[in-house]
């Protein structure tokens, strides 16, 4: 089995952008963890990190085919990546949005996810743990 873990603007900048709501880990710290948790259910993992979602759009095409699942935290793109949507919409596997931070407990604008509709789940709040649950839930779907 293999899940694509895809990490969306500006978190290639976690462990020193606001640790006070997206933690201290690392993205590789993150990475790192996903890829022994994944060894030890019998999965590989891709990662990706992207700060532009034409890349992202990209990526997803060439590597969806071959996956069985796709973790995203689109970052900002959460909330107007259309094009992001259609790509992972059109993955045809299943997808869960992972948020570091409680998105509905921020501003207002946060609220609002165009990936939802299309996810087969969310986990906003929960910190880098929630990479950790989105993996388990599509291992073990």
């Amino acid at each position: 089995m293999k899940i694509l873990v895809i990490h969306g603007p500006n978190l290639n900048q976690l462990g020193q952008r606001d640790t006070q709501i997206y933690g201290t880990k690392t993205l590789n710290e993150i990475d790192t963890l996903l890829r022994e948790q994944a060894k030890s259910l019998g999965a590989g993992i891709l990662t990706f990190q992207s700060n532009s979602e034409g890349e992202m759009v990209n990526f997803i095409q060439k590597e969806a085919p071959r996956a069985q699942g796709i973790i995203i935290n689109p970052g900002a793109l959460t909330h107007y990546g259309l094009s992001l949507r259609d790509a992972l919409a059109d993955a045809q596997t299943p997808v869960i949005e992972v948020h570091l931070s409680n998105i509905y407990a921020r501003e207002e604008f946060r609220h609002k996810s165009v990936i939802a509709p299309i996810a087969k789940g969310q986990i906003s709040g929960l910190g880098w743990r929630g990479y950790i649950l989105a993996l388990e839930a599509l291992i073990h779907e």
